[in-house]
């Protein structure tokens, strides 16, 4: 998705049109029958408003937005240890949505049906990259920037091409990134997230987020009336729960989400603006459905750009799914880095150039991604407990948040972009 959207990028712009970019896929482009037609699919993002920007510039975005997808008007957070509880709302920051809940598959065939729109992009797939060579630092700092020396691919098929700039956007598990080699830094959260498709009893335009001893439990709207489960738990509660039926996986989400008592106001802290917590509503199982899990980590890439070669997407970073905050940071690296190559068309400079790569995409975007990875990374481990000071003073925290409209609407506002 996010490589797809860079090109379209490029290929969007008046100004990186005359750019020749190939896409190159490993598997090539999913198809999506019509959204009406069957159960979403489980793999699904969360689209910030910043996002939609995005995709509505390249022109995909309207074969993206509902009823292909789902927004959500308001986002409630509360603790199974405690009373405390925060209730976002997208009128409280003037938008009449807080985001949107779209399928990979239904990103990626628009961003796809876009890309063979665009007359300077060229699509190749099947393609696996089986060895890349790149200009040195030493050659760079030597003969300066815009040294002749291009980057050089070769193919699994024995293709070969070369190309003033390669972006590996292919993955956590990046090829591109490995033969770069380019040092990441790493940890395992040693859970896994637990993902589904399920209806709800009400219509759902609320993201729901119950923090259990176990991890993190979401709620989320997709198209059609269903919702999407992402659930961060133990591995071994993870195993129990993929081996389920689909009617044991709704009665245990059910506890999970609805299981003792809702949070009550703090008596200590009576403020009028604070919003009321709302019960979630009751999940019902999908028959023709299987729930499925993956491996929680948290990662990055100590240097996101060489010469000729820059990362985005989680080839340069994964974070843990807790926020929904994955693709949004790849969008942010594809306006980043579509932004310093229409800078070094319009001037002159060369698009693989180092320097103009490290100052106008690696600095930013590394700050930018490790303040979000920090503050996720934080805020999984605070909820970690469910009982004693820490639990306490965390609901106490929440409450302060829903009662303190300027704070609540700074909040959103950030992870709105």
């Amino acid at each position: 998705m996010v490589g797809s959207a860079l090109a379209c990028a490029l290929g969007s712009n008046s100004a990186t049109s005359s750019l020749r970019v190939l896409v190159l896929d490993r598997e090539g482009p999913t198809e999506v029958t019509s959204p009406s037609s069957n159960v979403p699919d489980l793999r699904v993002s969360t689209v910030t408003p910043a996002s939609v920007q995005l995709l509505q510039s390249v022109g995909a975005w309207e074969h993206i937005a509902p009823p292909r997808s789902a927004a959500f008007q308001h986002m409630q957070v509360w603790d199974e240890g405690g009373n405390g509880y925060v209730r976002y709302s997208a009128a409280q920051v003037g938008r009449d949505n807080m985001g949107y809940v779209a399928e990979n598959r239904v990103l990626q065939t628009a961003l796809m049906r876009r890309l063979k729109d665009l007359k300077n992009i060229t699509l190749l797939w099947p393609a696996s990259l089986e060895a890349l060579t790149l200009p040195s630092y030493a050659l760079e700092a030597h003969e300066g920037p815009g040294t002749n020396s291009l980057a050089e691919l070769r193919l699994a098929h024995g293709q070969t091409c070369k190309a003033r700039l390669v972006v590996g956007a292919d993955g956590a598990r990046s090829r591109t990134r490995q033969l770069a080699d380019l040092r990441t830094f790493s940890w395992s959260y040693h859970q896994r997230g637990i993902v589904a498709t399920v209806r709800t009893q009400q219509p759902n335009d609320t993201a729901w987020q119950r923090f259990l001893h176990t991890g993190p439990l979401a709620l989320l709207p997709v198209r059609d009336g269903y919702s999407n489960i992402v659930w961060s738990t133990s591995l071994q509660q993870a195993s129990a729960l993929e081996k389920a039926s689909p009617h044991e996986f709704a009665l245990a989400v059910n506890e999970a989400l609805r299981g003792g008592f809702p949070p009550a106001r703090n008596p200590l802290l009576p403020m009028r603006s604070a919003e009321e917590f709302a019960a979630p509503p009751a999940v019902f199982a999908v028959e023709e459905t299987q729930q499925r899990s993956f491996p929680l980590a948290c990662a990055g890439a100590g240097r996101y750009v060489r010469p000729r070669l820059a990362l985005v997407g989680d080839a340069a970073h994964v974070v843990h799914p807790l926020a929904g905050q994955g693709v949004n940071l790849g969008f942010g690296d594809v306006r980043t880095l579509a932004d310093a190559l229409t800078h070094a068309v319009e001037t002159g400079r060369d698009v693989g150039e180092l320097g103009l790569l490290e100052d106008m995409y690696e600095q930013p975007r590394q700050r930018e991604n490790g303040i979000m990875m920090v503050a996720l990374d934080s805020l999984k481990r605070v909820f970690a407990p469910q009982s004693g000071v820490l639990a306490s003073f965390r609901g106490l925290g929440l409450d302060i948040i829903n009662g303190t409209p300027a704070l609540k609407s700074s909040i959103m506002k950030y992870a709105m972009g």
